[in-house]
C-alpha cells in the first residue's frame, strides 16, 4: 500500500518497513482556540502534514497525531479561557511520549521523529523524551535516535523577511496569526475563513505571569498578532521550509 500513515497499514508492512530502516515520525498536536476565521485543529494539522511531506522523501511512517496538547498559556495560545480549548497536564502528555517511544523501541525501531505543532508541547516532549531514554536503559539505547522538531524553527530568516518585510512579531504572538493561517490556507483552506477574523491585536503583555486572574492582555478573537497579509502562497514558502528542513536534519543524523 503506497501511503507513509502507521495506522492505515497493516501490521506486516509495518513490520517490514520498520526492518528496512524507516524512520518513524510522531507528530504532536493540540485541540486549541486559533481564532474566530480558523478551527480547532490548526497545531494537529500542520504537524502532520509536515511529517508526511518529510516522510514521502525520506522513506519514513508517520504515527496517528496526539491530538491533546500541553496546557494552553495566554501568551502563546490565548489561555485556557476560550471555549474549544482542551488541555493535557504537563506529566500526562510527557507520559504519552514516553509511552509511544517505549512501544516503538520495543518493536525495533531506532530512527524516531517527534514534529511538534503546540508551543506548550515544548519542554513536555523533552520530559518525555528523558523518561524513555530512563525506562528502555540508556546503557541499551546506543543504536537509538530521537530528534525533536519543532516546526517553526526550520523556517528560513529569508522566507521570514518575505513574509514580514517590516519585521517579524516573533512566534509566540504567531498564534492563529499570518505564519498558521498561510500554512492551513495552503493546507486545509476549508477550515479557514478569513471573512471572521477579528483585527484586535497584536497582544501586549505584561513581563509577567499573574494567577489566578484570566490573562486581560490577550486580544477577545484569541488571535495574538494579526492576520493580515495571510495566503496559501506564502503558506507554502513555509512548508516548503519545514520538508526541506527534516529531510536534511534526518540526512544528517540518520545517513
Amino acid at each position: 500500500m503506497n501511503t507513509v500513515f502507521y495506522a492505515d497499514l497493516p501490521w506486516p508492512e509495518v513490520e517490514a518497513r520498520i526492518a528496512a530502516g524507516a524512520p518513524v515520525f510522531l507528530p504532536l498536536g493540540a485541540t486549541e482556540q486559533h481564532g474566530r476565521h480558523m478551527a480547532l485543529n490548526v497545531d494537529v494539522v500542520l504537524p502532520t502534514a509536515i511529517a508526511a511531506r518529510a516522510a514521502a522523501k525520506v522513506g519514513g511512517l508517520v504515527l496517528p497525531t496526539v491530538a491533546y496538547g500541553n496546557r494552553s498559556q495566554p501568551k502563546t495560545g490565548g489561555g485556557p479561557q476560550f471555549p474549544g480549548t482542551l488541555n493535557l497536564s504537563a506529566h500526562t502528555f510527557s507520559l504519552i511520549v514516553r509511552d509511544v517511544i517505549c512501544e516503538l523501541y520495543r518493536q525495533n525501531v531506532r530512527k524516531i521523529v517527534t514534529v511538534n505543532g503546540h508551543y506548550e508541547n515544548i519542554a513536555p516532549t523533552i520530559e518525555g523524551i528523558e523518561l524513555a531514554l530512563d525506562a528502555i536503559g540508556r546503557d541499551r539505547a546506543g543504536n537509538l535516535i530521537i530528534l525533536r522538531i519543532d516546526h517553526w524553527d526550520l523556517v528560513r530568516p529569508e522566507t521570514l523577511t518575505r513574509i514580514f518585510p517590516d519585521g517579524s512579531p516573533g512566534i509566540e504572538l504567531e498564534h492563529a496569526s499570518v505564519i498558521e493561517t498561510s500554512m492551513m490556507m495552503a493546507l486545509r483552506p476549508d477550515l479557514v475563513d478569513l471573512s471572521k477574523a477579528s483585527h484586535d491585536g497584536p497582544a501586549q503583555f505584561l513581563p509577567y505571569d499573574r494567577y489566578p486572574k484570566p490573562c486581560d492582555e490577550v486580544p477577545a478573537s484569541g488571535v495574538l498578532s494579526l492576520t493580515e497579509g495571510s495566503s496559501a502562497e506564502k503558506g507554502e514558502w513555509l512548508l516548503a521550509d519545514c520538508e526541506a528542513g527534516i529531510v536534511e536534519i534526518i540526512a544528517r543524523e540518520f545517513g
